[in-house]
């Protein structure tokens, strides 16, 4: 009993995240994509090759887990600073510390960065020559994409290691080894149903961390058995699904809505939607976001959609939740199931090319205006047709283009919708121009 109370007074103060953090490969779990037999990051470890990384990924993956056991498997020191809490100061005393590790102990030093993309570029750049002198083996930790947020100077000499968020399996192997470890998790005997832990394990969302840390909550609460109103309790309101306004995910999401409208699949457009708002995006960005899909990617294929994704914009904002995103949904499934063509994003890209490439070109005669008497004078709208006078209230053979520009033909009507009559037209047209022209 004395042991037991020993034991429990040893782990008050840890949290059981923290106690349940992998010692060895063994236990270790997920990220198989680079710590399976051969894989590259599982070498460097088991041959104790030091070099310089990046792990991205989500939270919870084993990011800082697997730095510890790359500077434990080396008999590295490892120093640990967070770029959320540190600077300059906590840089220059990790330098310090792996100078005297190295010249006085003639030990290695592993630098580990949490965050590490919340240090500015001089910040970075700070640690560049003691990478370059082997002062250090640099590791750093970022849940952003490195692309965007690091120097392309630290970036280069850094292998990037890409962590993917835990399965609903992996992160329940977790929960259950908590539940029975009696030396690093629970330490008593505590009752889960199977149902609870599977739950526990979805509402994670791929975030080991996350789990560990209700499991603690319940496990003090609780007496012999973790209930269902317990875990209700402790996950209300605690477990948004991962989403970061401004970060990799955010625009991770919105990709995948507008690429699932423009694959005309309602049902994925519809889920990516869902998982925007429950993250906490803005229903007023979704709808903007729509319109833009609306003339993107439907066009004149079917020129109702744009009114529809106006008309939501317009409820949301008058409205709001959850009217409002009902109607953006609404939207959002009638841009899926439209016909689709990009032919007025394609010729608007085009026209503009042309207007950045080429000179300002005069406005042909003909077609400027004249409210004045010198206007006129000078000809101005002299020789311009007025279409309404003419066959088919259409001016055949006449241009509209600036005199020493060749005509261009930027609109491509597609074959779907109303496009394929507004093609119709065209074509028509322009046969009536090259029977003007002969």
């Amino acid at each position: 009993m004395a042991d037991l109370l020993e034991h429990a007074d040893s782990h008050a103060w840890q949290p059981l995240a923290d106690r349940m953090r992998p010692r060895s490969l063994d236990d270790f779990t997920g990220q198989e994509h680079l710590l399976g037999p051969g894989k590259p990051l599982r070498q460097a470890i088991e041959s104790q090759r030091l070099h310089s990384m990046i792990f991205w990924g989500p939270p919870g993956t084993g990011k800082t887990t697997l730095a510890r056991l790359l500077a434990s498997r080396a008999k590295a020191r490892f120093i640990a600073i967070s770029a959320v809490l540190g600077g300059v100061k906590e840089i220059r005393a990790a330098v310090d510390k792996a100078q005297y590790a190295r010249d006085m102990e003639g030990k290695p030093t592993v630098l580990f960065v949490d965050e590490v993309h919340r240090f500015n570029k001089a910040q970075q750049d700070a640690f560049l020559p003691y990478v370059e002198d082997g002062t250090f083996t640099f590791i750093g930790a970022t849940t952003e994409n490195p692309s965007f947020e690091l120097n392309n100077a630290l970036l280069s000499r850094a292998r990037v290691y890409v962590l993917r968020s835990l399965g609903v399996d992996a992160v329940r192997r977790i929960v259950d080894r908590a539940l029975s470890d009696a030396q690093r998790g629970i330490g008593r005997p505590l009752k889960m149903a199977e149902a609870l832990r599977d739950r526990l394990a979805e509402v994670a969302d791929g975030d080991a961390r996350r789990a560990l840390n209700f499991l603690d909550i319940m496990a003090d609460l609780a007496e012999d058995e973790i209930s269902e109103d317990l875990l209700n309790e402790v996950l209300q309101g605690g477990a948004p699904r991962r989403f970061d306004k401004g970060g990799e995910a955010f625009y991770d999401q919105i990709s995948a809505l507008h690429k699932s409208v423009r694959g005309s699949n309602p049902n994925a457009a519809l889920y990516w939607f869902a998982r925007m708002i429950d993250g906490g995006c803005d229903p007023l960005y979704l709808a903007r976001r729509v319109v833009r899909i609306a003339s993107e990617d439907i066009g004149n294929a079917d020129p109702r959609a744009l009114e529809i994704c106006l008309n939501a914009w317009d409820v949301q904002e008058r409205l709001g939740s959850p009217e409002g995103e009902l109607a953006i949904a609404q939207a959002v499934l009638y841009l899926a199931c439209a016909p689709k063509s990009n032919a007025v994003y394609t010729a608007f890209n085009k026209a503009m090319s042309d207007v950045k490439q080429h000179g300002s070109h005069d406005v042909p005669i003909h077609l400027r205006n004249a409210p004045t008497k010198l206007m006129k004078e000078l000809d101005y709208g002299k020789a311009y047709r007025y279409a309404h006078d003419e066959p088919e209230a259409y001016a055949a053979g006449e241009r509209y283009f600036p005199e020493d520009m060749p005509e261009r033909h930027y609109y491509q009507p597609s074959p779907r919708g109303l496009e394929a009559k507004i093609g119709e037209k065209l074509a028509h047209l322009q046969a009536l121009d090259r029977k003007a022209k002969k």
